[in-house]
């Protein structure tokens, strides 16, 4: 036996002298390249950090000058520019207080119009010199998060008020999901680390947690939690397999797009990100048909402790069928609510089906969509069948 750890402690150290030996290797052939790397990601790491200017909320006082109320009919609309002078006072910041007055160029042709109305509240694009004085002042966007947090707000006390303690629970487990998703999974995506890998552990992670906050510590969360890790993964393998025969890009829409624009030393996995985004997008459906499973089997349990097992199955397998039709549709819809605009354009332009289906970003969605849906489906006998299993090793455990 002493043998045998000696040889394993010498094949370790062998192994770990190795590595060092190959590591040292790569650094001595790359560092003719040292300074020449040091320079690059110098410049690019300038390029990414945090912006010259602020943004900053301002209050509109009157508008002095308004073209866009005027009628201009010998101006073709593609040439048509219009001002607005807006006499402001800044609402936040070092410069609260200060009163300026701002120009706002409005292009006609454009749909997207930032036209301003006195006491309308908006944002500010700020740029200061050395000594923290204002050098430019541009109009950036409207107020609009004001409303969001109202309409937070509003969600957030509906939880609490009809769900009571579970709904306190609720937020604690979305705060947690939330902070995972921007502390996590997207900085380590940024840095370069696989993107499959990184959302799949996170989204085990926000699981876990998740279904222990709000179903405690007991055999129906890990009825629920299997399912979900397990339909998860089958969505997983389906997006991974589909899209790869695919030849998705990962590029189909212009957010994407944007990204490939970021410095060249973010080393990004589009085609990951893709499938990453499409395993967190259906997390959330899947969990709630697992939860909603094992609940059930649970509370029937609860009823009739006598119920066959066999039985038992059966209801779980009724249940899941009832929501699986409708999470199924939720699923499509969402993604359908989400790609409207793109259906209106393609119905007006009269694209044929063939035109639609090939395009990168259609069948990304669709992928997406029915991936999603088949994880959902592939979840409901496996959570039915770990509940079954679970109340079985309890009733043994019961008898001895």
């Amino acid at each position: 036996m002493k043998i045998n750890k000696k040889i394993i402690l010498l094949v370790l150290f062998i192994i770990m002298q190795s590595i060092f030996s190959f590591v040292n290797f790569a650094d001595d052939s790359n560092s003719t390249n040292t300074d020449v790397n040091a320079k690059r990601n110098a410049y690019y790491n300038q390029l990414t950090k945090e912006p010259k200017y602020q943004i900053i909320r301002a209050k509109i006082l009157e508008v002095p000058l308004d073209e866009t109320k005027e009628i201009r009919n010998d101006i073709p609309i593609e040439s048509d520019r219009r001002y607005q002078h807006l006499r402001i006072i800044i609402t936040s910041g070092n410069h609260k207080g200060e009163k300026y007055t701002v120009q706002n160029l409005i292009e006609m042709v454009n749909p997207y119009k930032l036209i301003f109305k006195k006491n309308q509240s908006m944002l500010l694009r700020m740029m200061e010199d050395k000594d923290g004085k204002i050098v430019n002042l541009q109009v950036y966007e409207r107020v609009r998060d004001k409303y969001i947090y109202f309409s937070i707000a509003i969600f957030l006390i509906f939880l609490i008020m009809i769900g009571g303690k579970n709904g306190i629970k609720s937020i604690l487990a979305l705060v947690f999901t939330g902070l995972a998703i921007g502390f996590i999974l997207i900085p380590l995506i940024l840095k370069g680390y696989n993107p499959v890998i990184i959302s799949t552990i996170t989204c085990t992670i926000t699981t876990v947690v998740s279904l222990l906050l709000i179903m405690g510590k007991n055999k129906k969360m890990i009825s629920a939690l299997l399912g979900t890790v397990t339909g998860l993964i089958i969505s997983g393998i389906m997006v991974f397999i589909v899209g790869n025969l695919a030849t998705l890009t990962g590029l189909g829409n212009e957010s994407a797009q944007l990204l490939a624009y970021l410095p060249k030393n973010m080393k990004l996995d589009f085609k990951g990100i893709l499938y990453a985004g499409i395993i967190i997008g259906a997390l959330g459906a899947i969990m709630d048909v697992t939860v909603s499973i094992s609940s059930a089997m649970w509370e029937i349990e609860e009823v009739h402790p006598k119920i066959k097992t066999k039985d038992l199955l059966k209801s779980g397998l009724n249940v899941g069928r009832d929501i699986m039709g409708s999470m199924s549709n939720t699923l499509i819809l969402a993604y359908a609510g989400g790609s409207i605009h793109l259906i209106l354009l393609f119905n007006a332009y009269n694209l044929k089906l063939i035109e639609v289906m090939n395009m990168d970003l259609i069948a990304s969605e669709i992928i997406r969509a029915v991936a999603g849906s088949i994880g959902l489906v592939s979840a409901i006998p496996l959570t039915a069948l770990f509940a079954t299993y679970f109340r079985k090793s309890r009733h043994l455990k019961n008898r001895v």
